[in-house]
């Protein structure tokens, strides 16, 4: 954060600020490959998605402004985090298609999945637009936007030679939920510092001593009301750190 102040006090074009900017990205890097690597596994070459993150990355240090109270880490995972969304929404399919029926086609993947697990067989064309409260003709055009994104089968064999004797799902990951919750504690950690010293201890005695608000409320000299919405305020400020930033069109 320190070097952050110091690139914001300098002006654009200075070669000491050009200087600090690189550093700063470059320290950020394993931070933003980290959040890649969560999505690298759905469709597309995984480095090209650690590419977009460090886009993201590069955008949130020209865009941070240490004055506004959110540390950067907490500043920057939505911005790499919309950037990786964006790409795979717009660049991963061969054939380009209207984002509502890319976004249609991935609801129609779930939903079919839904209803043949309740219904015990495969939905009808019919009850697949009641799912999805689409028109028939539109649920048509979606199974057509599914067939220009390319996909494996995890039944491809892949081996040297005539030994393919192992198949793609051989070597299919899964998901590490620790990434997230890594992530998460990370911004939650620069959220909860850029706290006053009041919100802190409340934060303190509601979620770590178990107090109750009326307990809470004798300690400060307040009422229970006033912790309540002292709560409800911090929680709030809390929350903005994890959301999404703004797509741009």
């Amino acid at each position: 954060m320190r070097v952050l102040r110091r690139m914001a006090q300098l002006p654009a074009g200075d070669p000491e600020r050009e200087r600090l900017r690189a550093e700063v990205i470059e320290d950020h890097m394993p931070f933003a490959r980290h959040i890649a690597q969560r999505y690298g596994g759905r469709g597309g070459a995984a480095e090209d998605f650690v590419q977009v993150a460090y886009v993201g990355l590069v955008k949130a240090v020209d865009n941070f402004d240490p004055e506004h109270g959110t540390g950067f880490p907490g500043y920057a995972t939505p911005m790499i985090i919309g950037e990786i969304k964006r790409y795979f929404r717009d660049a991963t399919w061969d054939v380009h298609v209207p984002r509502r029926m890319q976004e249609l086609s991935g609801a129609l993947r779930k939903a079919t999945d839904i209803l043949t697990s309740e219904l015990g067989r495969e939905p009808t064309l019919a009850e697949l637009a009641a799912h999805l409260q689409a028109d028939p003709e539109e649920v048509v055009e979606a199974m057509d936007a599914a067939n220009v994104y390319t996909t494996a089968s995890l039944d491809h064999p892949v081996g040297p030679g005539e030994e393919q004797t192992a198949s793609l799902a051989d070597f299919l990951g899964q998901e590490d939920s620790r990434f997230e919750a890594v992530i998460n504690r990370q911004v939650l950690t620069e959220q909860v510092a850029a706290l006053g010293d009041r919100d802190k201890r409340i934060l303190l005695m509601r979620y770590f001593r178990g107090m109750t608000q009326a307990e809470i409320g004798a300690e400060l000299g307040v009422s229970q009301m006033q912790v309540s919405r002292l709560l409800t305020r911090i929680l709030r400020d809390l929350r903005t750190g994890f959301e999404p930033a703004p797509e741009e069109e």
